[in-house]
């Protein structure tokens, strides 16, 4: 008897179709792909009490020429001025590149664009040159009340680029993409803001043929969106890259940011410590295009060392004791890692299966040690910099881990991790192809708040049935670290699940966690500020963007909650 061939859906393996909708919204480049694995695939159909026959046919998928009913609102004059000030070929009014630039990457655009659905855009899009053309910009939208916003790599996960208001666009990674200078004595690179993640790494780790300097070095700064993001947009956002835990957040890296705003210019020092009052340069870091563009940035950099890599990975029993091992591990004052990341059990288990490593007889060989499926919690990191130093960092978080008896699993788990770690998010589009869509959300917590946190989202999130919830911690420091959800469901409509999404965040204020730790604001989270802020802190932010934005032109319709109507803010009990 034949044994029956395994149904496979049908992934989607070609680019879209040119200027069609999907190739706004498709994830990484136009030829690029990662499917679910079939391990994946049997799991999702289980979860959702699904057969093969709901994957024969895809959804709306978005292959349509992109085509807009909207002209654009300004007028051929200012459209000329515009031209002037570029130059013919750096200005698009064409539908879609006012569509493409309009859009980031937040799972509520990409499905408003599968529907054909276009609800914010642009008038024109501006490839500035340089700096000076930003400012003849702002300069000219600021007499003309035209609204301005920017476009760095387009991967906003907040609808931080929408341009609620039309005006237009500055694409930031057209022209002002390089960068300037390296200072080898001071360990820094003064860069523009258009420069993409990919790029800067290079240029790092090639220093001494681009540069002429005696090492190499490396940016510290890698999130999940490095392929598809710009230097410019980290700092705006306040990212956070997977290496944080060593190398610091977005935050701590930038050490000086020119700025252009409606009320002057202004380049802050790159001293490391001032003692002249509150720094503006720590204001404009999240700003998020809301006071100012950010032109030019001086960042930190850091020797490049892979050689001296350490990697390591472990087993906890429960989510308790890893979470227990890591706030030793990050107040020991040894050292710390740079990759560090905890999975909870249910996390732990499906990343399991997704590889392929949940057979009977890993898990018989798991219990010899007491640990036991959805229970157990994975651990993965790497050590960097000076060789003796990620020895013995390595040495002492593996001292720790084995005192709350973890299993030490090598550094295999770190590598395979390390081959995909930029890629797992291309499955999004092969799974809302029929119906199915995974979502994110992130907060910061402290060490003595964090199972109040965890418990609170993730019943919350669960309470809804068919849902998936994996949660890890990635981005640690002494006094706590941030908590980062992913869900994965089939909803029953927009409605449901835009209600639903609501009401985790209200449960993430309500215990006791930020908004966001490394996501940003944007114009998706406004609505929630000033509950989690405050009456007072939102009124200095306010303050500020009355000063350097009187005429609100400067990305305007929600960001930052500065201009959301009072019927709007979401009111936390």
């Amino acid at each position: 008897m034949l044994k029956k061939k395994k149904f496979i859906p049908n992934w989607t393996e070609t680019p879209p179709p040119e200027k069609s909708y999907r190739s706004i919204f498709k994830l990484g480049k136009q030829n690029e792909f990662k499917h679910p694995s079939y391990a994946w695939y049997k799991m999702m159909k289980k979860e959702f009490g699904l057969s093969d026959e709901d994957f024969r046919i895809k959804q709306k998928e978005g292959n349509e020429a992109v085509t807009l009913n909207k002209k654009s609102g300004l007028s051929k004059e200012q459209i000329e001025k515009f031209s002037e000030i570029v130059g013919k070929n750096n200005i698009s009014t064409d539908d879609y590149a006012r569509v493409k630039f309009s859009h980031g990457a937040m799972l509520f655009e990409v499905l408003d664009l599968r529907e054909n659905k276009v609800s914010f855009v642009s008038d024109v899009v501006v490839h500035p040159r340089d700096k000076n053309d930003v400012k003849k910009i702002v300069k000219y939208c600021d007499e003309e009340k035209i609204p301005i916003y920017v476009y760095g790599g387009g991967s906003s996960a907040t609808k931080g680029l929408t341009p609620a208001k039309g005006g237009v666009t500055l694409v930031m990674n057209t022209h002002m993409n390089k960068v300037l200078k390296l200072n080898e004595e001071n360990h820094t690179a003064v860069v523009q803001p258009g420069l993409m993640g990919p790029d800067y790494e290079e240029a790092l780790n090639r220093a001494p043929e681009r540069f002429h300097a005696k090492r190499r070095y490396t940016c510290g700064h890698f999130p999940q969106s490095f392929e598809l993001s710009s230097v410019g947009g980290w700092v705006v956002t306040l990212g956070s890259g997977q290496a944080s835990t060593y190398y610091g957040d977005a935050y701590h890296i930038v050490l000086a940011q020119e700025y252009v705003t409606p009320a002057g210019d202004f380049k802050t020092y790159e001293f490391s410590g001032t003692a002249t009052g509150p720094k503006v340069n720590d204001i404009m870091k999240g700003s998020e295009g809301a006071y100012g563009i950010l032109v030019e940035l001086t960042m930190r950099i850091f020797r490049y060392q892979p050689e001296n890599r350490k990697r390591f990975a472990f087993m906890f029993p429960t989510w308790e004791a890893a979470v227990s091992a890591s706030r030793e591990i990050m107040q020991g004052e040894f050292g710390l890692p740079a990759v560090y990341r905890i999975s909870d059990p249910e996390e732990t288990q499906r990343g399991l299966k997704l590889f392929g490593a949940d057979k009977s007889y890993i898990n018989k060989f798991f219990s010899m040690f007491g640990l036991n499926p959805m229970e157990q919690c994975l651990c993965i990191g790497t050590v960097e910099g000076e060789k003796g130093y990620a020895g013995h960092v390595k040495k002492m978080i593996r001292k720790i881990a084995k005192s709350y008896g973890a299993v030490y699993l090598t550094g295999a788990p770190v590598r395979k991790w390390e081959k995909t770690r930029y890629k797992e998010p291309l499955m999004r589009d092969d799974w809302m192809d029929y119906g199915i869509i995974a979502d994110t959300v992130e907060a910061s917590v402290t060490w003595d708040n964090l199972h109040n946190l965890y418990q609170g989202v993730r019943s919350y999130i669960k309470n809804r049935p068919g849902t998936v919830c994996m949660t890890h911690a990635s981005h640690f420091y002494s006094n706590g670290t941030n908590l980062y959800f992913i869900f994965i469901l089939k909803p029953e409509s927009m409605e449901e699940y835009t209600e639903f999404y609501k009401g985790i965040i209200d449960v993430m204020i309500e215990h006791g966690g930020s908004i966001s730790h490394h996501h940003g604001m944007g114009k998706l989270f406004g609505p929630w500020m000033e509950a989690h802020l405050g009456k007072e802190q939102m009124g200095v932010l306010k303050a500020l963007k009355s000063h350097f934005d009187p005429n609100n032109i400067m990305n305007p319709g929600g960001t930052l909650g500065l201009d959301i109507p009072d019927d709007e803010k979401r009111v936390i009990k």
